[in-house]
């Protein structure tokens, strides 16, 4: 797929995800079959940027274990806590963030080709905190205080650069991630810089960021719980350094 051809796809993807219609309409079956390296980071990217959802970490699973799509696949959840990304329209039951249609399991499910969705949610942990990022880069920048805006004064640069290098670093490690260990600290990097973005993002918009009215806060509930499925930043940072710990020696994910 060309720069044109991406390009186009973007655009359809986007304007699906807006429009809530059905991506199977478009051909996302299809689409994760044939192209899976190109079009998962591009939707699940869109997924973050747009504040919208999917069952689409369901299809990349079960694509991944050669199952058929369309079915649903148990997520193990940070805490020991296994959901359900509930895709029939029935009952389900999301606390922290009630727009995505989780709902709790009582017994866990089989192991899955966890590196393919901890790759994606990556990809979606990365389009929220640009999401996020865009929103106090918008603030920074409209508002005033003493007489000269946000934007002027170095403290917010500052969270707004380091804001913006975590980011890049964590798009960095998903973009080499191509096996199991690159996909645990891929996941790790996307959740910790996610999570840096909110913080500081929410210390730029000041009072405003608190409040019902404006958009970050979603964004911020979406983070924590896109983190916490299939391994939070915490826990696959743990796991990694026993990783390293048991083969003593860090294996090369990029070759320079």
């Amino acid at each position: 797929m060309d720069t044109t051809e991406r390009a186009l796809l973007a655009d359809a993807l986007r304007k699906t995800l807006v429009s809530g219609a059905d991506l199977a309409e478009l051909g996302w079956p299809a689409m994760l079959v044939e192209e899976p390296d190109t079009v998962v980071p591009l939707l699940f990217r869109l997924l973050g940027e747009t504040g919208t959802h999917a069952p689409v970490l369901n299809d990349v699973l079960l694509h991944a274990a050669g199952l058929p799509l369309g079915g649903t696949a148990p997520l193990p959840y940070t805490g020991g806590t296994w959901l359900e990304w509930v895709r029939d329209g029935s009952s389900y039951d999301s606390p922290l963030d009630p727009g995505l249609p989780l709902r709790r399991l009582d017994a866990g499910g089989p192991a899955l080709p966890w590196a393919a969705g901890r790759r994606a949610l990556g990809w979606w942990l990365l389009g929220t905190g640009h999401a996020m990022l865009a929103l106090a880069r918008r603030h920074v920048l409209d508002r005033h205080q003493f007489g000269r805006p946000l934007a002027s004064f170095q403290a917010l640069r500052h969270r707004l650069a380091e804001t913006y290098v975590a980011l890049e670093g964590a798009e960095a490690t998903l973009t080499a991630a191509g096996d199991d260990t690159g996909s645990l600290l891929a996941k790790a990097a996307a959740g910790r810089a996610a999570l840096t973005t909110a913080r500081h993002c929410q210390q730029a918009l000041g009072g405003i960021g608190f409040t019902a009215e404006h958009d970050l806060h979603r964004h911020v509930r979406r983070a924590l719980v896109l983190d916490g499925l299939l391994g939070s930043s915490r826990e696959l940072t743990r796991e990694a350094g026993l990783l390293l710990l048991r083969e003593g020696r860090a294996p090369r994910l990029v070759e320079l």
